[in-house]
C-alpha cells in the first residue's frame, strides 16, 4: 500500500508543500544567522538522515524541521524552532494526525523549556476546525494550506489533484506522469499561486517565529525565599546580586532562589534551585559574555 499511486501523489503535494515552508524559511535563515536541521544527511549526526530527538523520558520523536540557535552541519546548536507539518486528504484522519503532532512536540517542548521556544505546524489538505483549535490550544502556530487553494495552484499548469476514495490507480498514476512531465517554469507557477492563495496565513506564521526569534530579555526577577525580590535588566547583574547576597541573616537557611526571566514578546521562562550554585549556572546559559 506504501508504494500505491494514491500515495505516491500524497508524497508529491506533501513534498512541494515543504519545498514552499523551505522557500519562507530561508531568508530567515540567513538573516538571522541560525541553522535549519530536516531531514537530509548532516555531519553531526554522523550522516544520518532522520531528525531525531529524545524527551526527558527517553522516547525518540522523529521531526520535521528543528531551528538552530550557534548550528552548523558539524555541530548542533540550542533548538529555539520546531515545526512539523502535515498533508491530509480526508477529515477522518486529521483529528489523529494532530494528536500524533502534540504527542511528537510537547515532550520535545518540556525539555527545552529553559530555552521556551517556538512551535507550529504546517498543515494542508482537509482538517477539520476542531483538530486546528485543539493544536493552537496548546501552544501551536499553525498554517493551514486549505485542499481547494492546492486544486487552484494545480489548475494553473492543467493539472486536476482533486480525488477521492473512489479515484482508481490509473487515474493517479496519470495525474503523476502529468506532474512529472512539468518545466521548471511550470512548477514555479504552482509554488507562486499556492503561495499568493495563502500568504495572509505564511506572512502571519512568519512574523510570529521571527518575533520569537528576534524576542529579547527586558528584565530577571530574583527572589530568595527568606528575601525581597530583586528585579535587574541584565544578565550580568542578576549574576552578581545572587554572587554577592548573603544567605544568611540572623542563622535561616535559604530555601530556594526563583528566577523569573521575561521576554519582550512576553514569553517567560521560570526556574526554582534551592542553592547558589545551580541558580548562576541556569543564567549562564543565557549569558552573553
Amino acid at each position: 500500500m506504501a508504494n500505491s499511486p494514491s500515495h505516491k501523489f500524497g508524497q508529491i503535494i506533501g513534498d512541494l508543500l515543504e519545498y514552499i515552508v523551505n522557500i519562507y524559511l530561508k531568508p530567515i535563515e540567513n538573516q538571522h544567522n541560525l541553522y535549519i536541521d530536516k531531514k537530509r544527511p548532516r555531519k553531526a549526526r554522523n550522516n544520518k538522515k532522520e531528525v531525531i530527538y529524545t524527551d526527558e523520558y527517553g522516547n525518540k520523536h522523529k521531526l520535521d524541521i528543528v531551528i538552530e540557535k550557534y548550528g552548523t552541519e558539524e555541530q548542533f546548536g540550542d533548538p529555539i524552532a520546531f515545526i512539523e507539518m502535515a498533508w491530509r486528504r480526508y477529515t477522518k484522519h486529521s483529528k489523529n494526525k494532530a494528536q500524533e503532532i502534540q504527542g511528537a512536540i510537547l515532550p520535545i517542548i518540556d525539555k527545552y523549556s529553559h530555552l521556551s521556544p517556538f512551535y507550529g505546524c504546517i498543515l494542508a489538505g482537509v482538517f477539520t476546525n476542531n483538530s486546528i483549535q485543539q493544536l493552537k490550544s496548546h501552544g501551536f502556530s499553525v498554517v493551514y494550506f486549505e485542499y481547494e487553494t492546492i486544486i487552484d495552484a494545480f489548475s494553473t499548469v492543467n493539472i486536476d489533484v482533486s480525488w477521492d476514495e473512489k479515484t482508481d490507480d490509473e487515474t493517479f498514476k496519470e495525474k503523476i506522469k502529468q506532474y512529472e512531465s512539468l518545466t521548471k517554469e511550470d512548477l514555479s507557477k504552482v509554488v507562486d499561486r499556492l503561495i499568493y492563495l495563502n500568504k495572509q496565513e505564511l506572512d502571519n506564521f512568519k512574523f510570529k517565529l521571527e518575533t520569537s526569534i528576534l524576542r529579547r530579555i527586558e528584565n530577571i526577577i530574583i527572589l530568595p525565599l527568606h528575601g525581597k525580590y530583586k528585579e535587574v535588566n541584565r544578565i550580568e547583574d542578576a549574576i552578581d546580586y545572587i554572587e554577592t547576597y548573603k544567605e544568611l541573616p540572623l542563622n535561616c537557611d535559604i530555601v530556594k532562589y526563583e528566577i523569573q526571566i521575561k521576554y519582550s514578546n512576553g514569553d517567560k521562562i521560570n526556574a526554582e534551585f534551592v542553592d547558589r550554585f545551580n541558580a548562576i549556572n541556569f543564567l549562564k546559559n543565557y549569558s552573553t559574555i
